[in-house]
């Protein structure tokens, strides 16, 4: 297994970055200027674009697996690597993602904790209604997780 940062053509994974976000116009609002990593292992498993948010929060603006692989580990593999590599750097990973029994979990169980929400984000950015597990999408809720923490532990 390798995880390794693309920065040239990335629009060339764009069948990744769709898995997590479904609309295009939102993903070129950070592509150019994140950070691209991607994990291979016997062919690629997944992506995860980051982005510097300023005060020293590093933001997971795109992460995703591909489907047959969901369930083993390697979102969390990519998880330690971005609070690995940027733990010097940053001293807050955040993320952002709708209200779902899907995300919510995985990303608590990353060590990340709740921390503001965007009321009705997905109604006013998304040009289409966004559904997981049967349930709308309406608001941004934000997670961080201290990357201090991430350093110490190792």
């Amino acid at each position: 297994m390798r995880i390794y940062e693309v920065k040239d053509n990335k629009r060339d994974y764009m069948d990744l970055l769709f898995l997590a976000d479904e609309q295009e116009d939102m993903i070129e609002k950070y592509l150019d200027r994140g950070s691209m990593y991607v994990l291979e292992d016997d062919g690629i498993k997944g992506e995860c674009v980051v982005t510097d948010e300023g005060d020293g929060i590093l933001e997971i603006r795109n992460i995703a697996t591909i489907p047959e692989v969901h369930g083993k580990g390697y979102g969390r593999l990519l998880i330690d690597f971005i609070a690995r590599e940027y733990s010097d750097s940053f001293t807050i990973l955040q993320v952002g993602t709708g209200d779902s029994p899907l995300t919510i979990p995985f990303y608590e169980k990353c060590g990340f904790a709740r921390h503001h929400v965007i009321k009705d984000f997905f109604l006013e950015n998304y040009d289409h209604p966004i559904f997981e597990e049967g349930i709308q999408l309406k608001d941004m809720i934000y997670l961080r997780k201290n990357l201090h923490k991430t350093l110490n532990r190792q």
